[in-house]
């Protein structure tokens, strides 16, 4: 359930900045940076736009060119899967490419992320939208606390870097510093929302409940993602910056 919160999430976050920046009807070129499954490029796919998917790791590019491959010809002629690094963009494509783009659970891996952010502000044409996805490093204690684990809890007051669910020792990042690096790369934030404020300690096997209490679940986790202070404290970040 916890992936299919984020997905759903981001998804509608994403849908409504596009409808409010970009005319109704437009195809948009969109870049899928880390694109993991391809959850997020073959959705914006089947809504007619044009979607180039980067990933660096072999067995999840496989696994969306899989994906695509069930996906209608309409579809699949619309999109194109690269293998390749998101600090590199500028070896893949020219600058101002394209209108709309997405980093959305990459830049926990990325040690120094500014110049990759640097890059990827350089791909969007002017009034393009980066969206980007990040773990909060302002609410790492939520997660321990909130297990009962308040040992890990008191450490996480003190850090950026924290443990995930695949056991791999990765940075978090903070709110007022990446508003900050958007401002300096010429595409400030223009708003943003939190994911997962109530379902981020759901088991990774959890299933999903029944239509209904899901239904109920996202309608909960959308409001505190839009509402101060809930959003503050939730596990995951989604910046929206606009490039002037």
């Amino acid at each position: 359930m916890r992936n299919t919160v984020r997905q759903e999430l981001v998804a509608r976050q994403l849908d409504e900045q596009i409808a409010a920046r970009f005319p109704v009807g437009r195809r948009l070129r969109v870049l899928d940076v880390g694109m993991g499954q391809g959850t997020q490029a073959l959705r914006l796919a089947r809504a007619g736009h044009t979607v180039t998917g980067l990933e660096s790791d072999g067995e999840m590019l496989g696994t969306a060119q899989d994906a695509l491959a069930g996906e209608p010809e309409g579809i699949r002629e619309r999109v194109r899967f690269i293998e390749g690094d998101g600090r590199d963009t500028g070896v893949h494509f020219l600058p101002g490419s394209f209108d709309v783009v997405l980093c959305h659970g990459v830049l926990m891996y990325v040690s120094e992320p500014d110049p990759m952010l640097a890059g990827l502000a350089r791909m969007l044409a002017p009034g393009g939208l980066l969206s980007l996805l990040v773990r909060n490093a302002d609410a790492l204690a939520m997660r321990p606390g909130t297990a009962g684990d308040f040992g890990a809890a008191l450490a996480a007051f003190d850090t950026d870097t924290y443990r995930n669910r695949l056991g791999l020792d990765v940075r978090a990042d903070r709110l007022g510093a990446l508003t900050a690096t958007l401002a300096g790369i010429a595409a400030p934030l223009h708003t943003w929302y939190g994911v997962r404020v109530f379902t981020d300690n759901v088991s990774n096997e959890s299933p999903l409940p029944d239509a209904d209490e899901l239904a109920r679940v996202l309608a909960v986790e959308d409001r505190a993602g839009r509402t101060d202070p809930y959003r503050g404290v939730a596990a995951l970040l989604h910046l929206c910056g606009v490039r002037g």
